[in-house]
């Protein structure tokens, strides 16, 4: 099944489950901050297709990133910021590139860097639903070949929460408190920004839940997550680079 296959389900999905969320929540605001997403990574990306194609072309990739810049910032940023969310998104895309690819999660740039430089805030709608995010993360990362990456975090995120949970003696149901399952099962998978061989999957995992710890136990005030994920994925050539076992 093609990637552009997945990622039109991906598009549905988040799409339900933002139309889900709005009416469990009586956020209508939320649906507003979607569709100023969607209309400005859109448009961006109409913009870059022109200048690059010398024609107005559009994929399915804005509108994943749109939806997502949706999910995780707050609707109470004024919308300019979401706007500007969308555009460094799909800007990075074109400008920030390396053999031919882009180098980072589109929405996980546009989101960082609006923090950063705009001072936005996040909500991460949804995040915690696990018995949502679950089954149907665990699917997409099943038909992007993620799942080395996804056993590589979730043992190492379970490890150190755990071990940190024991020794400050609380219950280790806590961890699940520390992770976020839209991150994990929406975001960490992305497929062209993550390694493509096995043992550099089961490496991004790890590291990233790593580096999330490290960045939680040291109260730093960027979103762990987010800068966990781009900073691993500056790593991505180098670590797709890690020679594989060979099989007897």
């Amino acid at each position: 099944m093609s990637l552009l296959s997945i990622k039109r389900k991906l598009i549905i999905f988040l799409a339900g489950f933002a139309f889900f969320l709005s009416i469990k929540e009586q956020d209508a605001f939320f649906l507003l901050t979607l569709f100023i997403a969607l209309i400005s990574a859109i448009t961006t990306e109409l913009v870059f297709s022109c200048f690059k194609h010398k024609k107005f072309s559009v994929s399915d990739s804005p509108a994943v990133s749109a939806l997502i810049i949706g999910f995780v910032l707050a609707s109470d940023n004024p919308w300019w910021v979401i706007v500007l969310a969308s555009v460094f998104a799909i800007s990075s895309k074109y400008l920030i590139r390396f053999n031919k690819r882009h180098v980072f999660n589109p929405a996980a740039f546009g989101i960082f860097l609006s923090i950063v430089l705009l001072g936005a805030n996040t909500q991460w709608q949804g995040t915690f639903l696990w018995y949502i995010l679950l089954p149907i993360g665990l699917y997409f990362a099943y038909k992007v070949r993620k799942l080395e990456l996804l056993a590589g975090y979730f043992v190492t995120a379970l490890g150190l929460f755990g071990a940190q949970a024991v020794l400050n003696r609380v219950p280790i149901t806590n961890i699940s408190g520390y992770l976020s399952y839209f991150y994990i099962f929406i975001m960490l998978i992305e497929p062209k920004t993550t390694p493509v061989r096995p043992l550099a999957k089961l490496v991004f995992g790890i590291c990233a839940a790593g580096l999330i710890f490290i960045f939680i136990q040291a109260q730093v005030k960027f979103d762990s997550e987010l800068a966990a994920l781009l900073i691993l994925n500056l790593s991505v050539p180098l670590l797709d680079k890690i020679p594989e076992r060979r099989k007897a």
